[in-house]
């Protein structure tokens, strides 16, 4: 992401999804809908308002080594690594890595199982160390009013 004080930013993300014949997928979407806003006084910075809803917000260390075998996400959640790097792989066999300041939106829930008993997702840790990631569950699943970006 890059922003200068007069041009509008964009932040890219990988959407976890389910799609309408039940398989999870990922595609790669860009938020837009910047705009620049002081925050309580501070000099003005650039904002994309994605919507308000009650959430959960947890850090989750996975240790190295560490596979989370077909699962689905337990809620629509924002998943930031914070340090370490992971990856995602979902039903359709695509397998997206990511790092710190890298941000997915896991929204994959009611896969079906395929076959081989996939369903949903596998992730885990890359390299030799931890990956801290920082998750925000909401606690209702989002409205979007246009391709990426919620209502």
């Amino acid at each position: 992401m890059t922003a200068s004080s007069s041009t509008k930013p964009q932040a890219f993300y990988w959407h976890t999804y389910t799609d309408a014949d039940g398989v999870s997928r990922q595609k790669r979407c860009v938020l837009t809908a910047f705009e620049k806003q002081s925050m309580s006084g501070a000099a003005a910075q650039w904002n994309d308002h994605l919507g308000t809803w009650p959430s959960h917000i947890l850090v989750s260390v996975q240790p190295v080594g560490w596979v989370g075998d077909w699962h689905e996400n337990p809620k629509p959640q924002w998943i930031i690594p914070l340090s370490g790097r992971w990856w995602v792989e979902t039903m359709d066999g695509q397998r997206v890595e990511m790092g710190p300041g890298e941000m997915s939106f896991g929204e994959d829930q009611n896969c079906r199982a395929d076959a081989e008993g996939r369903k949903g997702h596998k992730s885990g840790t890359i390299g030799d160390e931890p990956a801290v990631l920082m998750i925000v569950q909401l606690q209702t699943p989002p409205t979007i009013d246009r391709p990426g970006h919620f209502a």
